[in-house]
């Protein structure tokens, strides 16, 4: 079946800004979590798509190869399906890489150092040197007061592990290396491409050279089998939504014994009903009685670790701001902690008796224009406005 556009998968436009899209997936990826979607293979499907989408888009050098090639420029590669995400060990129209393009055509070598490496900042191909493991991404959903207080959570996916058969190095005990008969030990393959040739990895050994003669059955000369692996991920007090987390040495393990990718936790924190984030601080408004408001007195106000009491100045407006100190989100790298903004909302009652209507109206008639000082100021203005004086 034919993959979707992954514009139309996040329901954006081509133009769509980075933080736009970012927000769009974090609302999508909240929605179809499997966490909140038990058993609905739909949402699970929905939301590994998301993922592989973002995964491109998101990449401001990924993007724009998919917005010249399509789905070409990624055409699916072997290795599991990361978790929360696209598939792992993707391809580039066929290529290992999209440094096998630019490094051919525009005169780069294998070691770096062509057109590819200043473009995109890159230096020589280390994973694929080394044979590390592909990255892995998961996406985590904590609740607000879990990223304010932090945490430790044990995520569980499925992985390429090292094979318990044969430690990893592929061949059954007692085989032995021997050069590949395809690529004659280089690694690389040439093809020809109209007027150019191009290296692509070796399809029969990934590169390495060398094929093992006597595969473990296992694995089949890999060197690592799917494996259920479970991991704690320490979240930091602070952490904001959309922060990732980086779990070294935890993705997919190298093909025969190559070494470990790494696994990344992306945080998504679930909105509070009373609070909003601004940086380290944090904005709650809170409904206070018109005469509270007019007279003066007290309040209690909500904060994360409890109740804590605001005086109310006499007089006060609505939309008026008060500032509690420390009382905000702790700053995740450990400098100090935030405020908690209140903001005023003066509620006047929308049900009357007959006795509070009468006084109200008493009320009425003794305030004088005096006690409006911001209404008086606001008429003058139209006046002026209109030439009035």
């Amino acid at each position: 079946m034919s993959k979707r556009d992954y514009y139309e998968v996040l329901g954006v436009e081509r133009g769509v800004t980075a933080d736009e899209l970012k927000k769009t997936y974090r609302k999508l990826a909240i929605k179809y979590h499997p966490d909140k979607n038990p058993g609905d293979a739909s949402a699970e499907e929905k939301f590994k798509e998301l993922g592989e989408a973002y995964e491109i888009l998101g990449d401001e050098q990924k993007r724009a190869a998919y917005d010249r090639f399509g789905h070409a420029a990624f055409a699916p590669g072997g290795g599991a399906p990361r978790p929360g995400g696209s598939a792992a060990g993707q391809q580039w129209g066929g290529f290992h890489d999209p440094r096998d393009i630019f490094e051919t055509v525009f005169g780069g070598g294998g070691g770096g150092g062509g057109i590819f490496d200043s473009f995109f900042g890159g230096g020589a191909r280390q994973g694929e040197q080394a044979g590390r493991g592909n990255d892995l991404r998961y996406d985590l959903e904590v609740d607000f007061v879990e990223a304010a207080r932090g945490l430790e959570k044990e995520v569980a996916f499925n992985v390429l592990d090292t094979c318990p058969d044969c430690a990893g190095r592929g061949g059954a005990a007692g085989s032995h290396d021997e050069t590949c008969s395809n690529c004659h030990g280089r690694g690389q393959v040439a093809h020809s491409r109209g007027f150019f040739t191009v290296a692509s990895t070796c399809p029969r050994c990934n590169g390495a050279g060398r094929v093992i003669a006597n595969p473990c059955r296992k694995c089949n000369g890999e060197g690592r089998t799917q494996q259920r692996r479970k991991v704690k991920v320490r979240i930091p007090a602070g952490i904001d939504d959309g922060a990732r987390l980086r779990s070294s040495g935890h993705g997919e393990a190298g093909i025969r014994g190559g070494p470990h990718g790494d696994l990344y936790v992306v945080v998504h924190v679930r909105e509070h009903e009373l609070f909003v984030r601004q940086d380290d601080d944090l904005l709650c408004e809170v409904p206070v009685h018109f005469t509270t408001a007019a007279l003066g007195g007290e309040i209690e106000v909500p904060t994360l670790r409890g109740s804590a009491k605001l005086k109310i100045p006499a007089g006060t407006q609505y939309g008026t701001m008060f500032r509690l100190r420390g009382q905000g989100m702790p700053n995740v790298h450990g400098h100090g902690t935030g405020d908690l903004l209140v903001r005023v909302q003066v509620e006047v009652p929308s049900r009357l008796s007959r006795p509070l209507r009468d006084k109200l109206e008493e009320i009425a008639h003794l305030a004088n224009d005096e006690a409006y000082p911001q209404r008086q100021s606001f008429l003058e203005k139209v006046k002026r406005l209109f030439g009035g004086r």
